[in-house]
């Protein structure tokens, strides 16, 4: 009885000593009060809140491609990521990210601990480091909240939020210190990832791929079943959602009111609409039937591809980045549906290898002529810099892997990572939320709510 209480009152009682230890944080006297330029703020808070949007629209995305008894179960545990990093990122998170370097491989937790010194920090380049900060927040919150579609209906949501703790702790922070800070082992390499190509979306595509390896299949996998999509026009939605959030993820990288801006706004577009028509196109030419799923995932593979890239490449080269991804990640969904591997949403071979393309190819096609601030690649007569971006990726995507099933099998020595198999049978919304959503209908605790 007394194990059971404990693992009820953990997470609550966690929350409540930060929020106690926050009370004897020392408040700063004032802000900064450097000079900033306003239409470069203006422009960071505009993005910041873009990617924030991202979040809801990924739970959307997810949630409309489940089993209508997994949806509500599904779109929480990515919102949730918004409220575990968000505190998680004042008490230590930016501080591993950004915080004084320890050998290039994690920033001191004493840096910014409790966001102490980000207010009155020094600027980062024509915003001040707070705007940064929250930036940067954001990016962290979606993170771990696309590793969701890998292990959805059959992962326990108390072993989620725990595996979100650890992830931002000890996969995420690193490898934003490693690609972003100007120790960092990797930015000395000469890695370049404009928007988080490996920071965000080769990490969760990795981190997918361990949970689907150690939740192993869902019973509906092993029986070969078709899972009919809940709504697709909730994915439709959360396309939308994610293509309008991430000009803010891509164009807000620039991190000013600038012509690289525009840039990376207008590459970042082109590379979704041309990856939505390749996978919709390549499905028809090989016999299938143009489908508004293949779009929508099409879509979401091109503004994955074009992240680490998008403010290093030119307009036209995010064409061919975008057709390119798309066929590639569409071949890997074709070769694991034939295995055993079961990730639920098929985050691996959309986010992984979409991110793992999207790396690259920059080092194909960056140049100077769009970013005087990074270098020229393969095209351009540097092999140098591809084979740099090749070294990087595979870091990356090794320290990611393991990390993240480290982190898995560890959660699973605590508390069962996995729902049993009648809680599988019944419905994660049901099983663990006590809340469903059938036929339309919102049902709470037993009760049927009207809709409004």
């Amino acid at each position: 009885m007394s194990k059971v209480l404990f693992k009820q009152w953990a997470p609550f009682a966690i929350l409540i000593v930060v929020a106690i230890a926050a009370l004897f944080i020392k408040p700063l006297t004032n802000f900064d009060e450097g000079k900033y330029s306003a239409p470069d703020i203006a422009f960071v808070l505009i993005a910041a809140a873009l990617v924030f949007l991202m979040t809801p629209g990924l739970a959307f995305f997810y949630g409309g491609m489940v089993h209508r008894k997994n949806v509500l179960s599904t779109m929480i545990k990515s919102v949730v990521a918004a409220g575990v990093v968000s505190v998680l990122w004042v008490v230590v998170g930016f501080s591993l990210a950004f915080g004084d370097s320890i050998g290039g491989f994690i920033g001191n937790p004493k840096t910014f601990l409790f966001f102490q010194g980000v207010n009155s920090g020094p600027a980062w380049g024509t915003i001040p480091l707070s705007l940064f900060a929250i930036f940067q927040c954001m990016f962290a919150i979606i993170t771990p909240g696309l590793v969701v579609g890998a292990v959805a209906e059959r992962i326990r949501f108390t072993a989620y939020i725990l595996f979100i703790v650890l992830f931002a702790i000890f996969v995420y922070s690193p490898l934003a210190h490693w690609t972003w800070h100007a120790d960092g082992i990797l930015f000395k390499m000469g890695v370049l990832d404009f928007a988080g190509g490996t920071v965000v979306h080769i990490s969760a595509g990795m981190a997918a791929l361990a949970g689907a390896l150690v939740l192993k299949r869902r019973r509906s996998h092993l029986e070969h079943k078709e899972v009919p999509p809940a709504n697709i026009p909730y994915v439709l939605i959360g396309t939308g959602l994610l293509w309008f959030g991430w000009f803010g993820f891509n164009a807000g990288s620039a991190l000013g009111a600038n012509a690289l801006a525009v840039s990376a706004f207008v590459t970042t577009n082109v590379a979704a609409g041309s990856a939505g028509l390749s996978w919709m196109f390549f499905d028809a030419a090989r016999g299938k039937k143009p489908s508004v799923l293949g779009f929508c995932i099409g879509a979401v593979v091109g503004l994955v591809a074009i992240t680490p890239g998008a403010g290093f490449v030119s307009i036209p080269s995010s064409i061919f980045i975008g057709v390119f991804a798309a066929i590639v990640s569409n071949l890997v969904v074709s070769w694991k549906q034939k295995t055993a591997l079961d990730d639920t949403l098929d985050v691996f071979p959309c986010h992984g290898v979409g991110g793992i393309v999207g790396m690259l190819l920059t080092g194909v096609f960056a140049t100077k002529t769009v970013n005087g601030a990074g270098v020229d690649g393969l095209l351009y007569g540097n092999p140098e810099f591809f084979f740099i971006q090749l070294k990087g990726m595979v870091l990356v995507v090794v320290f990611s892997f393991v990390v993240s099933f480290v982190i898995f099998k560890l959660i699973n020595l605590f508390l069962p990572i996995r729902v049993t198999a009648d809680e599988e049978e019944e419905g994660l919304d049901a099983s663990q939320h006590n809340e469903k959503y059938s036929q339309g209908t919102l049902i709470v605790a037993g009760q049927e709510v009207p809709n409004i």
